[in-house]
């Protein structure tokens, strides 16, 4: 079961054994009728009584004169996590007017998770006593119950899960993954740890690779790499290395490599080799947090053989940030001239360039000198609407136009006026200067459209223009510009 919304009995039976459900978290914020502004507007009454000051809730209901059905119960459940006891009366107020007491192990299972939500264990435990009465508790509502006794310090979700057969429930290990992953959500990282012996004094419940799956990703959210080396050691003692517990070693690696140690990528890629030789391996999270790690160390060879490896050997499908790295490592260590490859490479995964990796490949490109790179990049970042920052527009316009690329100098400065991308008075000032001297008739326009759309042209850069004008004998032209100038 979710934090906050109960599963349906036919999720429970996917989710019980599968740790890749067992360990989701659901967000931790109480849902109400106001975020859900096309409710009906009989579930939207009922949830206004739910969460009116009344005492008689009951009476209220009375008075609305509405008829409910089974799935009117679940919705208004939905919205009323805020207001529990109004919740339950509600509950028992359907069952008896108008459901015949018939419930849906549904609408049961989000009773108990509002309940244990809101730290009323005693009504919380009540429900999960009805609810073996009617033969309809499953590991769904326990998980609820796991994951509200969790999120309170002083609970014991452990003796909850020992309890389990006093419920007709059985103590298996998809109850001892459920019990876990509660545990670990709630950063009771410990706990979970000590759970397992418990587990396996009390009712022989053995862990298997799901259950230190889900203890690595608690590892993980700890960050705590000397405990799951303990645990990592432990799974190996008594489930050995299976390729197909690939959640387990994601974890794992991305903990070693994650952490603040100075021999943290060296560790994590010694283990990586260990599972290497058992044909095993982690996952993407792990290559995201590698690569990272290569680029904070400026190894670009540890991370060349680890793309190539996962990419283009294993067949792992490389996201933006990955290529992020990979693009930073390489300009920065002055390949600027290969980051263009993996930009056209990106496409062919289904990963499309943002501004920010415009703008950082535009930046390589530029310091790393490579222009003509850089201009391709600048038509192809306008084309697809990612404009260039303000560093990267001055810096652009400047090398552009001092390598007398007057073209692309003159893109950069119309895209920067088109989409109101600063410095425009500094950049425009400098294209006058610049132009002034091969391209004076240019210069002469774009000082009149900057008047014109009143970007300030500084008078120096205006008295340039008239010693060049005066020298053609086209003064003029000066004195007209001058004369738009005063009038601006």
């Amino acid at each position: 079961m979710s934090d906050h919304q109960a599963k349906r009995p036919s999720d429970a039976a996917a989710a019980a054994p599968a740790a890749k459900r067992a360990r989701a978290q659901a967000a931790p914020v109480f849902p109400t009728y106001k975020d859900a502004p096309d409710l009906p507007p009989k579930i939207r009454l009922l949830c206004e009584i739910l969460a009116s000051p009344a005492t008689d809730v009951e009476a209220a209901l009375d008075d609305a004169a509405v008829r409910v059905t089974t799935s009117d119960v679940e919705q208004v459940l939905r919205f009323s996590y805020a207001h529990p006891r109004g919740a339950a009366a509600f509950f028992r107020w359907a069952g008896h007017r108008h459901l015949r007491h018939q419930h849906s192990p549904y609408s049961w299972n989000l009773v108990i998770d509002l309940l244990g939500k809101n730290r009323l264990f005693d009504p919380m435990w009540d429900t999960v006593s009805s609810m073996r009465s009617q033969g309809l508790l499953s590991l769904a509502s326990f998980a609820s119950v796991f994951s509200s006794l969790a999120a309170d310090p002083v609970s014991s979700p452990l003796k909850a899960f020992v309890d389990m057969p006093k419920y007709g429930m059985d103590r298996d290990t998809p109850a001892l993954n459920s019990l876990l992953s509660a545990l670990c959500r709630a950063s009771r990282l410990d706990d979970a740890r000590a759970a397992i012996p418990v587990a396996r004094a009390e009712a022989s419940t053995r862990p298997d690779a799901d259950s230190y799956a889900i203890l690595l990703e608690g590892c993980e959210a700890a960050g705590d790499p000397a405990v799951a080396r303990e645990v990592f050691d432990e799974m190996v003692r008594h489930v050995g290395f299976d390729p197909a517990n690939v959640p387990a070693y994601d974890s794992f690696l991305t903990t070693l490599v994650s952490s603040s140690s100075t021999t943290a990528l060296t560790e994590a890629m010694d283990y990586l080799a260990v599972l290497r030789r058992y044909r095993c391996s982690p996952g993407e999270k792990f290559l995201r947090a590698a690569l990272a790690a290569h680029l904070k160390a400026q190894d670009l060879r540890g991370a060349q053989v680890l793309w190539d490896d996962f990419v283009v050997r294993l067949g792992l499908i490389p996201d933006k940030e990955m290529y992020s790295s990979m693009i930073m490592l390489q300009g920065t260590l002055g390949h600027a001239e290969v980051i263009v490859e993996y930009v056209d490479d990106m496409a062919f995964y289904g990963v499309f360039p943002d501004a920010d990796t415009y703008n950082m490949v535009l930046k390589l490109l530029l310091k790393g000198r490579k222009l003509r790179e850089a201009s391709a990049i600048f038509r192809e970042m306008v084309k697809n609407e990612c404009w260039p920052n303000e560093a990267n527009c001055s810096l652009a316009l400047r090398m552009f136009l001092d390598t007398r690329d007057w073209e692309t100098g003159i893109k950069v400065w119309n895209c920067m006026v088109a989409n109101g991308l600063p410095p425009l008075e500094e950049s425009g000032n400098m294209l006058v200067s610049k132009l002034k001297d091969e391209m004076l008739p240019e210069a002469c326009k774009y000082a009149e459209d900057m008047i014109d759309q009143g970007i300030k042209v500084s008078s120096s850069t205006l008295g340039k223009l008239r010693l060049c004008l005066v020298k053609v004998k086209k003064g003029a032209i000066h004195d007209r510009l001058l004369t738009k100038w005063k009038a601006r």
